[in-house]
């Protein structure tokens, strides 16, 4: 992969398992803002989602961007409202149980069953206040996506940084399955051929509550992941999981109960289990494909070779600029040219004065420059060429 600024993850020598949660009532079981922050601006929790609500449908706002600006607008006079005030609140936060041993426990059971299994958490809840959980201070999170904000120079919140909503954040799940992690690298948008995918959506897990995750299981499961749907173990209200079933939303269900032994527990190590001897047919598959493109690779070099000598002799006959500029135009969909096709095309763009005349015109120019810049040693005819396309002729 080429040298970047940004954060990227290559392909591993051991299949890799991502489990993608959201964070609150999956980990948490209620909102991380109502427990502790909207009590501390005065408002009864209600209220707060309330007006919060009002706010968005009133201005055709985000509903996420609206309970951001609520939070900033609230804590004037009670509060500076910055990252460590965030964290404080995120400390607060209850989590479900067994949550705080899950992560180690479950990357141990992968590492003894040749799997590398990573977690990462995609949510419309606040990046800092999860920051501020002891789960994520003793690094269980390979990656935290989440709504965050812009500090000043001061370390005041003022603006949002990042809105990830249910919408968005299946570019989440595409960046894990590329190892292009940072959200600004433009690079989730390369051609990855399946054997090079880091983590193949098969070995996606994806742990949500609600509705919010559907796009994101209904992604994980056109694939062939693997997403759980989650719900209170007091409440034991299986409403959301039953309508998420019904809809062939999830593949299963489990209380969000993540104490070792528990369901949800034994499902995870299952789907490790699968996960590795899965891959080693996979491994098979890929390996029986590169042998067959190896048998292959003399036959389809020699067709490749002689549709560019038949496309080559055309141009070398063309008497037309329109048929030229198509000539032209198929021949640089072929990447390479070895020296003898490239001392043919700049011999006769040399003697064919109809080409001469349209040299310059940009698609001839750009297919003739990349010829001469991948030929380390040039014939007078290349020499040429590239003297008529100089600025100075």
């Amino acid at each position: 992969m080429l040298e970047t600024k940004y954060e990227r993850k290559t392909k591993e020598d051991k299949p890799v398992l991502a489990i993608c949660y959201d964070f609150d009532k999956t980990l948490s079981p209620d909102d991380m803002q109502a427990q502790g922050y909207i009590q501390s601006v005065g408002y009864d929790i209600g209220s707060f989602w309330s007006e919060s609500n009002a706010l968005a449908e009133s201005n055709d706002m985000d509903g996420n961007l609206a309970y951001m600006y609520k939070m900033i607008e609230e804590a004037e006079g009670h509060f500076v409202f910055n990252k460590d005030t965030l964290a404080r609140y995120g400390a607060q936060v209850a989590l479900f149980p067994g949550v705080n041993e899950w992560f180690e426990r479950i990357r141990q059971f992968g590492a003894e069953h040749g799997v590398i299994v990573e977690h990462y958490i995609i949510s419309s809840g606040l990046k800092e206040m999860i920051e501020g959980t002891a789960v994520a201070k003793n690094h269980a999170f390979e990656k935290i996506y989440a709504s965050s904000f812009y500090f000043n120079e001061r370390g005041v919140a003022k603006w949002p940084a990042q809105v990830v909503n249910y919408t968005n954040k299946t570019q989440f799940l595409f960046r894990i399955s590329k190892g292009v992690l940072d959200i600004n690298d433009p690079g989730v948008n390369d051609y990855f051929s399946p054997d090079e995918m880091r983590v193949p959506f098969r070995n996606m897990v994806y742990i949500g509550d609600s509705d919010t995750d559907i796009p994101c299981m209904k992604l994980i499961n056109s694939y062939g992941g693997h997403s759980v749907g989650v719900y209170n173990p007091d409440t034991e209200d299986k409403s959301k999981v039953y309508k998420m079933m019904r809809d062939h939303r999830i593949k299963f269900f489990a209380p969000a109960d993540y104490s070792e032994g528990k369901e949800l527990d034994c499902l995870l190590k299952a789907i490790i289990l699968k996960t590795a001897e899965n891959e080693k047919l996979e491994d098979m598959y890929y390996r029986y494909q590169k042998e067959v493109r190896e048998v292959d690779k003399p036959q389809a070099e020699a067709l490749e070779r002689r549709k560019k000598q038949e496309l080559i002799d055309g141009l070398a006959d063309s008497k037309s600029f329109v048929r030229t500029h198509m000539l032209v135009k198929s021949l640089s969909v072929f990447n390479d040219f070895d020296a003898d096709l490239c001392a043919d095309l700049c011999r006769i763009a040399v003697e064919n004065p109809q080409i001469r005349l349209i040299l310059k015109d940009k698609d001839v120019a750009r297919f003739y420059r990349r010829i001469l810049e991948k030929t380390a040693e040039k014939t007078e005819h290349m020499q040429e060429v590239e003297h008529m396309l100089s600025d100075e002729n």
